[in-house]
């Protein structure tokens, strides 16, 4: 775990402290930082920053 950040959870409708748990998505691989946070109180998982996002894939059917 790493440091806490206190950010407002929209489920506890207040500002709570949200820890970063271990990541197992790869998004630290490149050195980079995860970009997922997870408020202490209730678990509500949020993204911060810079998210990879999926690359667009032509789907083709067979004829």
């Amino acid at each position: 775990m790493t440091d806490l950040q206190q950010w407002p959870c929209p489920t506890c409708e207040r500002d709570t402290d949200f820890e970063q748990p271990a990541c197992v998505d790869g998004h630290t691989e490149d050195g980079g930082d995860c970009p997922e946070w997870a408020c202490v109180e209730c678990g509500t998982a949020v993204v911060v920053g810079d998210a990879h996002r999926p690359a667009a894939v032509a789907w083709r059917s067979a004829a």
